[in-house]
């Protein structure tokens, strides 16, 4: 097995950590908050309120499923356009009160579905892109397991992008890939050398700020290694001034 296949089979391991799991593990008193107030409650984005070193939080994060049954009710983590307008919800909210911003993000990108479509996919997608450059509040994104498209830069456009190891970060996955450039999906591992998707690739780039080791640390190691990082960058984050927040945000990604 090749480094790459290894990274890309962890990251789509089931048995990792979810967003729900990170949102109960690493902070206090979570309480998850549903639905868009226009359509429905996506199963597939969750997010609520909780504690962090005592300083309140806003969470969100798109949740896969351990086994089928989990996989059918989060949609395999591919959320539809009322996924996407509920965490916009849940971010304008903590705008309004001062809370800072963490997403957890593992998807293989948004639900292609007809009727996500018809409800607006692309709109809602880049309604967060616009939204999120411009909150007024702290924003760290966080790439879990698979970081798949503009499904998951609709919860990425942050101050900090960190990714854990053994994740990775894409314009598509690497069978799309493959399937685009030589029609042969089965040709996805020799794209992912290509495509640049592993953690200490985009580390390397400035695509991400930080990159989590996981090779030898127990799953309580990590998550005391996240937290402490959340502590430490949200307390810096929160010292600057609006001006300054937004002024870095937008210079971060306009550096691309």
């Amino acid at each position: 097995m090749t480094k790459i296949t290894r990274i890309i089979k962890e990251a789509r391991d089931q048995a990792r950590l979810t967003a729900l799991d990170y949102a109960e593990l690493l902070f206090d008193d979570f309480m998850e908050l549903h639905g868009d107030r226009s359509f429905r409650d996506d199963g597939a984005v969750i997010g609520g309120l909780a504690r962090l070193n005592g300083q309140a939080v806003t969470i969100i994060g798109i949740q896969k499923g351990r086994n089928l049954q989990e996989n059918l009710k989060r949609n395999f983590g591919q959320p539809h356009p009322e996924g996407y307008r509920k965490a916009l919800r849940l971010m304008k909210q903590a705008e309004k009160f001062g809370r800072p911003i963490v997403t957890f993000i593992n998807t293989a990108g948004a639900y292609p579905g007809v009727g996500a479509e018809e409800r607006g996919q692309g709109e809602a997608i880049a309604r967060n892109l616009l939204e999120m450059s411009n909150l007024r509040v702290p924003i760290i994104a966080i790439i879990i397991g698979e970081g798949g498209s503009g499904g998951a830069l609709a919860l990425a456009v942050a101050d900090r992008v960190w990714m854990l190891e053994n994740s990775i970060y894409a314009v598509l996955s690497p069978e799309g890939f493959a399937s685009i450039l030589w029609k042969d999906g089965r040709r996805a591992m020799e794209a992912a050398e290509l495509m640049k998707i592993t953690s200490h690739e985009l580390l390397e780039m400035a695509v991400v700020d930080r990159v989590f080791s996981e090779t030898g640390l127990k799953r309580q190691e990590l998550l005391a290694d996240i937290q402490q990082a959340l502590i430490e960058e949200l307390k810096h984050l929160s010292s600057q001034s609006v001006d300054e927040l937004l002024e870095q945000r937008y210079a971060r990604f306009r550096k691309y």
